[in-house]
């Protein structure tokens, strides 16, 4: 019943050394990995190829925002009736950025300071390790109700996987992410939608640059605009949430082709914040309006509006009842109470097909996706702890 921190520790190893960002071929073969180990720890695993082009057709399909030929679904539990309790967690991770900044190779695992390193320690191979290693302490004949582990891809850019696994008719009573969550139960998150604005100015050589308009002398008008805009959309926070909920944020800038070149069209890609029961329509709307007012007032965007497309992923808001007795078992388990966290994830999947679901996983967010990523070793290993814990609650 004592959690393996050495087998813990190497089988995280191995999730960090495939290196899945998503759409790679790495993105494939851990989950070809997760469905033999699953399989060696004497669960009955279902391993199948997603119908992407089905998917895609699908009038729920949430988006992706990489390119993708293949993806694969591993679910495993300890029989075929309905689950007690899911845990559930991605393996896939995103780009490691400049190589350069990090102290060591980052899909080795290395450790320092009391913290596992590399991409994906936080977010959240950590918590996959950990849900592995809760899975092998318990003897899964004691058990009276099943318990399941769902490991999916293509989180990061949308959350196709789990789609998909529970389109494929996997549910259960209970869910719980293994999301880092740093030291909370987190019941509710906020959604996300990837914006796109198009800014065009007039070209012109540099030396002339008062014959044209710059796209990039236009954006910080469009910046003070998006910041007037993600004020007034916090102004009145749910209980459950901190101060800023529903960021906006500007994460890919492009413009100009040519040094002397007044640049006539600029590209912003950023990420927007969904309000708990604000449908994907809505919060379009209220973007494309408030960027309509600022080109109404500006003499030159008036004539040459900026263009508001909506790309990638499509993260809705997803909530669990803080009083739910899933929610109070979990924070019984932790000590924690029921809290809401600003950044989608597949919660909102699980919560739509009518499973109560919680995140609660070692790490915190502010890890996530960051150089040198890590997470702490105790972190880890006390949650394969209450990972078994919770499933000898619920299924024994």
């Amino acid at each position: 019943m004592e959690i393996d921190e050495d087998t813990l520790r190497d089988d995280l190893a191995t999730l960090v050394g495939f290196g899945a960002i998503g759409g790679s071929e790495a993105e494939v073969a851990i989950q070809h990995w997760c469905a033999e180990r699953l399989t060696s720890l004497g669960l009955e695993v279902d391993h199948w190829h997603a119908d992407l082009e089905e998917l895609r057709a699908d009038p729920d399909y949430p988006g992706e925002e990489v390119e993708r030929e293949e993806m694969w679904g591993c679910v495993a539990a300890t029989s075929s009736d309905r689950p007690a309790l899911i845990l559930a967690g991605h393996v896939d991770v995103v780009p490691i950025g400049e190589v350069g900044l990090w102290e060591s190779d980052p899909f080795t695992l290395t450790i320092r300071d009391g913290r596992w390193r590399g991409r994906g320690t936080c977010d959240m191979l950590g918590g996959v390790a950990a849900i592995f290693a809760a899975a092998r302490a318990i003897d899964h004949r004691s058990l009276a109700r099943p318990f399941a582990i769902h490991t999916v891809v293509a989180e990061e850019d949308g959350g196709l996987g789990t789609f998909d696994t529970l389109r494929r008719g996997h549910t259960g009573d209970a869910c719980l992410i293994a999301e880092p969550t740093a030291g909370r139960v987190v019941a509710a998150n906020a959604g996300s939608l990837t914006f796109r604005l198009e800014i065009r100015g007039a070209a012109t050589h540099g030396s002339m640059r008062r014959d044209g308009v710059s796209a990039i002398g236009l954006l910080p008008r469009v910046l003070a605009a998006i910041d007037e805009l993600e004020t007034r959309r916090n102004a009145d926070v749910p209980t459950l949430f901190g101060p800023l909920p529903f960021p906006i944020s500007v994460g890919i800038l492009n413009a100009g082709d040519w040094a002397s070149t007044v640049p006539d069209r600029l590209v912003a890609e950023g990420r927007y914040g969904v309000r708990p029961g604000e449908s994907f329509a809505d919060a379009e709307a209220a973007f494309e309006h408030h960027i309509g007012q600022l080109c109404a007032q500006d003499p030159w965007l008036r004539e040459n509006p900026i263009d508001v497309s909506w790309p990638g992923g499509r993260f809705a808001a997803g909530m669990t009842d803080p009083d739910h007795h899933f929610v109070r078992q979990v924070g019984e388990l932790t000590g924690a109470g029921a809290a809401g966290a600003p950044y989608g994830s597949d919660l909102r999947l699980y919560v739509g097909a009518e499973i109560p679901t919680v995140q609660y996983g070692p790490g915190a967010i502010a890890d996530a996706h960051a150089v040198d990523e890590s997470v702490p070793i105790d972190d880890v290993v006390h949650c394969a702890e209450v990972y078994r814990d919770l499933i000898l609650a619920r299924c024994t």
